[in-house]
């Protein structure tokens, strides 16, 4: 079975099987003797799948930015010129928060404006490249909900620099994220509410449908960039209204749908 194609369903490669399962293995140079082993492991990041014993294992997170148009024009942006964009944040990035609770969030450091966007997340069990419109929805696997965390501060004197503003985005627990619900039982989100509250205050509402770029059309502009596979997430934009939080603030999201999530700032 191609890569791919390949999801398993109960298991999960933990970092001890693939410490195993890569020891013996060659690099094409020599370099690596057939006895060697990894000096450590590094643990699969895993996400539980609602009514089910499985889990989800993560192989990379893709965000797009700009997807609404109305959050495009709040961030100095024209969204009629403007193609897709995406970046990526590392799995350890991810903050898994459980259905009914409200889980502590920590406030980064080297930020004095920390800022909350609420996102739909598609989760894909299949992969591929150049993946048409019309057939990128065969590659989702599942649903979820999550917030796409940003050291805004951070993020605008980076690109006030021209420079790279991973700092802004790609830190630690930078992406809470619920459970996931298989698709087979909820459908596609291609319309819906989504809002965000912070402290009971509505602070960010609207439709999916007012998507610039649907979950099947990202997916399929990612596919022609990077070759896609079974475990990758893709958070697919926030509406307009991202603001700051500070510590004690509760954070509450919602997409019609799914069970709220929920994050205290400490």
């Amino acid at each position: 079975m191609q890569r791919r194609d390949f999801f398993q369903h109960s298991a999960v490669v933990g970092s001890t099987a693939l410490a195993s399962g890569l020891a013996g293995c060659a690099t094409a140079g020599g370099g690596a003797h057939a006895s060697s082993r990894m000096p450590f492991t590094v643990p699969q990041v895993v996400l539980p799948v609602v009514g089910s014993d499985e889990v989800f294992p993560v192989r990379r997170i893709y965000c797009i930015g700009r997807n609404y148009a109305a959050h495009a024009r709040e961030m100095g942006s024209d969204p009629t010129r403007e193609p897709p964009f995406f970046f990526q944040k590392p799995t350890d990035a991810i903050q898994f928060v459980p259905t009914g609770t409200v889980a502590d969030h920590p406030y980064p450091p080297l930020t004095k404006n920390y800022h909350y966007e609420a996102e739909l997340v598609a989760v894909l069990g299949r992969g591929g490249r150049n993946i048409p419109v019309d057939k990128a929805l065969d590659l989702v696997w599942g649903y979820t909900l999550g917030l796409d965390m940003t050291r805004r501060d951070l993020q605008r004197f980076m690109g006030d620099q021209k420079k790279p503003w991973e700092i802004g985005k790609s830190f630690d627990q930078s992406a809470p994220i619920g459970a996931v619900h298989k698709v087979a039982q909820t459908g596609h989100f291609t319309q819906g509410a989504i809002w965000l509250k912070v402290n009971g205050q509505v602070k960010q509402q609207a439709d999916l449908k007012q998507m610039i770029w649907s979950v099947a059309e990202q997916i399929s502009k990612l596919s022609e960039a990077f070759e896609l596979f079974p475990g990758d997430i893709i958070y697919s934009g926030t509406p307009e209204n991202v603001g700051p939080v500070v510590r004690g603030d509760v954070i509450e999201m919602h997409i019609d749908g799914l069970p709220n999530l929920s994050v205290r700032i400490v």
